[in-house]
């Protein structure tokens, strides 16, 4: 994982350096900015190194996190790790609504953070590198490997590239991941619990286990699913989630 490049911006001096040294220390190039704008002109420079992983405060004088996470979406899908004020659930669900992966919520240990960061990158690595990047760029190579398909689903595996019904499904690292959990699942039931622990990997799960719920409503809304009567993902109140196959 070393040499893995971050993108860090965050408005509040003392913890964008905190962060820096953190990540710097464990081997990551990192790439801090003050500000929403001066991070989101980095992201839409087509010229420099391609980013693995955005680190992003909600908060931020002119593009906040929000804004800035929504535009790295439009391009990219490399993993994205919101920052966000002590109790505002409304902030955490608004940013995985918009394709974030996960967030931490200030005031935060930086041991956590570097956790959280690995963690990200280790999943979003299994599963390939990001289809947007261009011909010949190392980030995209990918390898031959499993392909799942079911009722005109097909997710290819290696490539972190999914369909439904031949049109192109945008899905964030997170997403792929717990989609692919449920296929892989055969039609058993698998609880929140397991979603995150198998998704994320850590042991965080009492500070994010409603986020499993917002990535299922995100991927449903992506795939036109009916949360009322659902052709793909449903609901088994009490026990967790599945894909009957």
């Amino acid at each position: 994982m070393a040499g893995e490049r971050v993108l860090v911006a965050d408005d509040e001096r003392e913890i964008c350096d905190l962060v820096q040294v953190y990540l710097e220390n464990e081997g990551f190039a990192v790439e801090a900015f003050p500000d929403g704008d001066s991070a989101l002109a980095r992201v839409e420079d087509a010229s420099a190194a391609p980013i693995d992983l955005a680190v992003l405060d909600v908060m931020m004088p002119g593009t906040d996190g929000f804004e800035l996470c929504r535009k790295i979406r439009e391009h990219h899908t490399y993993p994205v790790i919101m920052l966000t004020a002590k109790g505002e659930e409304i902030d955490k669900i608004r940013g995985l609504t918009l394709g974030a992966d996960d967030y931490v919520t200030k005031p935060f240990l930086p041991l956590e953070l570097v956790a959280r960061v690995k963690a990200q990158l280790r999943r979003y690595k299994r599963y390939g590198v990001d289809a947007d990047a261009p011909e010949g760029d190392a980030h995209a190579a990918r390898r031959p490997g499993e392909v799942i398909a079911y009722a005109g689903l097909v997710m290819d595996v290696p490539g972190h590239a999914c369909t439904l019904n031949e049109r192109p499904l945008s899905l964030t690292p997170t997403e792929f991941s717990i989609l692919r959990i449920l296929l892989e699942a055969n039609g058993s039931v698998v609880s929140a619990r397991d979603l995150y622990f198998k998704t994320f990997g850590d042991t965080y799960y009492d500070k994010g286990s409603g986020s499993i719920a917002v990535h299922i409503r995100h991927l449903r809304e992506k795939m036109g699913d009916s949360f009322e009567d659902p052709k793909y993902i449903k609901t088994v109140w009490g026990c967790g989630y599945k894909i009957e196959r």
